[in-house]
C-alpha cells in the first residue's frame, strides 16, 4: 500500500507579523474551508459552511475582532486541505498547531491526530489510550472543543457500537458522515457508518 503523505509546518512565514488575522477561504465538494491565522500561527480550521461568509462571520467572533484580512496566507495548506476535500489521502498529523487545555485535553487530541486516514476508533478507545478507560464522554466534550477539524480527525471518533455520534460544523453529523465515506472510498474500503 502507498503511504499516506505526511504534512509538515506550512505556514507562509514570509508574510509580516503585524497581529492582524488572517483568513483563507476556498470552496471544495465538502462545502467551504477556511483557515485563520495569525502571524505565522494557525488559529483555526472552518469545515463545512455552506458560504463564505458563514466563516468570515465565525472567524471574526473566533478572533474578537471584524479587522481581518482576506488572503490566501498559506498556499500548501489550502492546496492539500483541497486535495484531501477531492477524495486524496492526506494524512495531516505532523502539521505543527498550538497546544493548549488540560494534559487530558492535549494527550486525547493527540491521540486524535495520530488515527491513520481512513480508520475509526470510539471515544471509549480514547478514553483507554489515554490511561483514563471511564472518560469517554470527557473525550466527547474534548472533541466538541476541536478548533482544528481535519487536521486534528474528530471526525474518525465514533460512538460506542460505531454510531456516529456527535460533530460540532454548521452541517453537524452530515459532514462527519461525508468525511468518513470519503476516506474510506478513498482506500477502497467500506464506509464505517451505514447511511
Amino acid at each position: 500500500m502507498n503511504q499516506i503523505p505526511r504534512r509538515k509546518n506550512m505556514m507562509d512565514t514570509t508574510k509580516p507579523c503585524d497581529g492582524i488575522p488572517r483568513l483563507c477561504c476556498f470552496c471544495t465538494p465538502l462545502g467551504w474551508l477556511g483557515l485563520l491565522g495569525l502571524d505565522e500561527r494557525l488559529i483555526s480550521t472552518f469545515v463545512g459552511h455552506a458560504a463564505q461568509q458563514s466563516i468570515v462571520n465565525a472567524a471574526m467572533t473566533l478572533a474578537r475582532t471584524t479587522n481581518i484580512r482576506m488572503e490566501n496566507w498559506t498556499p500548501p495548506l489550502r492546496s492539500d486541505l483541497e486535495d484531501y476535500a477531492a477524495g486524496k489521502p492526506v494524512q495531516f498529523d505532523a502539521v505543527d498547531l498550538p497546544s493548549s487545555g488540560t494534559l487530558f485535553q492535549r494527550k486525547i487530541t493527540e491521540l486524535t491526530r495520530k488515527i491513520p486516514y481512513g480508520q475509526t476508533v470510539s471515544y471509549g478507545e480514547l478514553a483507554q489510550r489515554a490511561g483514563h478507560p471511564r472518560a469517554a464522554r470527557a473525550v466527547g466534550t474534548v472533541m466538541s472543543h476541536n478548533r482544528f477539524p481535519i487536521l486534528i480527525p474528530c471526525h474518525r471518533v465514533l460512538a460506542a457500537g460505531g454510531k456516529l455520534g456527535g460533530y460540532t460544523a454548521p452541517c453537524g453529523t452530515e459532514i462527519k458522515k461525508r468525511l468518513l465515506k470519503l476516506e474510506s472510498q478513498a482506500l477502497g474500503k467500506p464506509n464505517p457508518i451505514d447511511d
